[in-house]
């Protein structure tokens, strides 16, 4: 068949909820262009019941992600890197449509990227040891603290930066053991759906991390009143938004992740995982005290 006679054959995105793909309950869709303006895809419009779909299949993966082992977590991450790397001609031309970018320029993007999945991977065993640790007390007591997870955390990735800076954002919330409801950014989401596909045939579990496309606004709002989410990260969201996010967190007292300036480009800290991070210390007793002051 000659390549003029062929059917192009359109790719359907849908959302990533509980490890499944399921258009959205609203059966919306909204147009995605490129930076020039060309159409590229219709992506799911997300309503208020997809966002409350992810939560609850975000918390129930909660308890066995969050129990999983640090290592055991590092090896899901890394794999996540792997595939990446076997899609990367994928992301390239996705990142060069969303953003605008030369092939070369889109290429380095990914490649950074897939590099922030690896680094993220190497820290999930770590993290303990640079915020946790024994603390001296008066006393024969062992007194240890150690970092938790909060719980299910809503991301809100950067509009922007829409690979780079959505697994900026991503990777370090569930590296330390919490899930998430991602929502993509509202211009570019088709990265973030692409990357749920790798996420549901790599390691990570389903309902650990869920993707919802649509309106920011629309999708954020019954997220931040959510009572079942713990956390909420404000990265992609305007001023005028975050005030009102923020107002609505507060209902439940979930920890909130002012946005602010960041060039996703740089080498991140430890920050964005331990704005997720509970401190849980515990005292024991050492025993009796022998002559020399302690039995150990």
């Amino acid at each position: 068949m000659n390549a003029v006679d062929r059917l192009n054959v359109l790719k359907t995105y849908k959302l990533y909820v509980g490890g499944k793909f399921p258009r959205s309950e609203s059966g919306r869709v909204y147009e995605v262009t490129d930076s020039k303006g060309k159409w590229r895809a219709n992506a799911p419009l997300s309503s208020r019941k997809d966002a409350r779909d992810a939560v609850v299949a975000a918390r129930k993966a909660f308890g066995g992600w969050s129990g999983a082992t640090a290592y055991n977590r590092g090896q899901v991450l890394y794999r996540v890197a792997e595939m990446l790397e076997g899609r990367r001609d994928q992301f390239t031309r996705e990142v060069a449509d969303a953003e605008g970018l030369s092939k070369s320029k889109a290429a380095a993007v990914v490649d950074a990227t897939i590099d922030r999945w690896v680094y993220y991977a190497g820290w999930t065993d770590k993290i303990a040891q640079v915020v946790g640790g024994g603390n001296p007390v008066a006393g024969p007591f062992f007194n240890l603290s150690s970092p938790e997870p909060t719980g299910v955390v809503a991301v809100l990735a950067p509009q922007e930066s829409s690979f780079l800076g959505l697994v900026s954002v991503l990777a370090p919330v569930i590296a330390t053991g919490n899930t998430a409801v991602v929502v993509a950014s509202e211009k570019s989401p088709l990265p973030a759906l692409s990357l749920a596909e790798v996420l549901a045939t790599s390691d990570v579990p389903g309902g650990v991390v869920n993707v919802l496309s649509g309106r920011t606004a629309e999708i954020a709002t019954p997220l931040a009143a959510h009572q079942d989410v713990n956390a909420i990260d404000l990265a992609g969201a305007d001023e005028v938004l975050a005030k009102e996010l923020e107002i609505a967190a507060a209902d439940n007292l979930k920890r909130v992740l002012r946005p602010q300036p960041v060039d996703y480009a740089e080498t991140p800290g430890i920050d964005r995982m331990t704005a997720f991070l509970e401190t849980k210390t515990v005292w024991h007793p050492t025993g009796s005290l022998g002559a020399s002051g302690s039995s150990y």
